[in-house]
């Protein structure tokens, strides 16, 4: 019908392709040939490449007049392997990749020198000190920081080992993890417990310096009577000595490095209600007492300043009178102040002469009776 659409696509007819047999032309002999040409072909080039891996020698690959491949050759593997690309002084990969065990891409690769040394931390769990610096116990494995306990390791012992016994010898100190003392459900009345809320987790290292039975809680929640206090605060807060401080039957205290400079002298810590106790109890006798006892020697403080100050003020005085006198016996009078023309008794005047520059550029005057320069300024 003439309505019908013709089928896609349409079929060709004999005059435009008769040069191509069509495939039925092949009978199964002559496939069957082409099929056992095309296998011997691939078996004398796998020969071929096999014998080429020996000599590790890349395999001649014949190429077409295109520089491109000939149609379905394949490029080998040690065609394409970069292992005896010999590596350029400036990248990151290995000299000597045999070393390694072989060729290895990803361990053969070395980091840029700049990025060799990095520490990381865990910011979450340090301990914030306001000063920029990092404490030993938020790094007790750093070398950076334990560069003067490395002084003291025996010869015999590795720095794995001296830092293990670093670390045993601070939790012994501290009373921490495995040297922290027990606690016994048999003998309840032997165990030591809070002194605020009774608990049984208290300092064993505060409990042995200042002999107070205290847990964290409380003290973080009773901070007017179990703060620290510096050695320099319990002298210009309370008053006391430094005999007083130093005696550590009559007030213990607690040494901690100090954390400006590791060679100043470690820090006394002192407990505040113990310090308060003596203070106001068995030295001053109240708080009252103790702010009077500032005052005074507030008062006695300025009092010696202005002293000070007035004796240098006579001192000043004494030597202008002195010069005064000089200048007069010179000139040949017989007294006179000081300000006064030499040789008459009447007041000198400047004489001024012009301004002359300097070497800094500055405009000086001269006087020209007695010498005195001055500067001059322009504005």
């Amino acid at each position: 019908m003439a309505s019908e659409r013709p089928s896609t696509p349409p079929p060709q007819s004999a005059s435009h392709n008769s040069t191509v047999p069509p495939t039925s032309s092949l009978t199964p002999e002559q496939v069957k040939r082409i099929e056992i040409n095309r296998l011997k072909a691939k078996a004398l080039r796998d020969q071929r490449e096999a014998e080429a891996r020996k000599r590790n020698d890349a395999p001649s690959l014949h190429r077409s007049n295109s520089g491109n491949l000939a149609a379905g050759q394949k490029r080998t593997h040690a065609a394409i392997s970069t292992s005896s690309v010999p590596a350029a002084p400036g990248d990151g990969w290995s000299k000597d990749p045999a070393k390694s065990g072989g060729f290895r891409p990803l361990e053969a690769i070395r980091p840029a020198r700049n990025f060799a040394k990095f520490v990381e931390y865990d910011f979450s769990k340090m301990t914030d000190t306001k000063g920029g610096f990092l404490a030993e116990e938020d790094d007790p494995h750093s070398n950076a920081l334990q560069k003067a306990n490395l002084e003291d390791k025996p010869a015999h012992m590795t720095l794995k080992e001296w830092q293990r016994h670093q670390l045993l010898r601070s939790l012994r100190e501290r009373k921490e993890g495995p040297f922290e003392p027990g606690i016994s459900a048999l003998k309840r009345e032997e165990n030591k417990a809070c002194r605020e809320c009774g608990s049984l987790e208290i300092d064993f290292k505060w409990e042995e310096i200042f002999a107070c039975a205290i847990c964290n809680a409380c003290k973080e929640k009773f901070p007017d009577r179990y703060s620290l206090l510096t050695k320099t605060e319990a002298r210009e807060d309370y008053l006391l000595t430094d005999p007083e401080l130093k005696d550590e039957e009559l007030l213990p205290h607690l040494e901690r490095p100090n954390p400006h400079k590791a060679t100043f002298h470690n820090m006394m810590l002192f407990l505040r209600y113990q310090v308060e106790e003596y203070a106001f109890g068995k030295k001053w006798g109240s708080a009252e007492a103790l702010d009077d006892e500032f005052s005074r020697r507030e008062k006695e403080k300025k009092k010696r300043k202005e002293d000070k100050f007035k004796l240098k003020l006579q001192e000043l005085k004494k030597k202008t009178r002195v010069d005064a006198y000089r200048r007069s016996r010179k000139g040949g009078g017989g007294g006179g102040q000081f300000g006064d023309e030499i040789g008459s008794g009447g007041k000198h005047t400047h004489t001024w002469g012009r301004a002359v520059e300097n070497a800094e550029g500055i405009g000086v005057k001269t006087c020209v009776d007695c010498g005195m320069e001055v500067e001059e300024l322009e504005f």
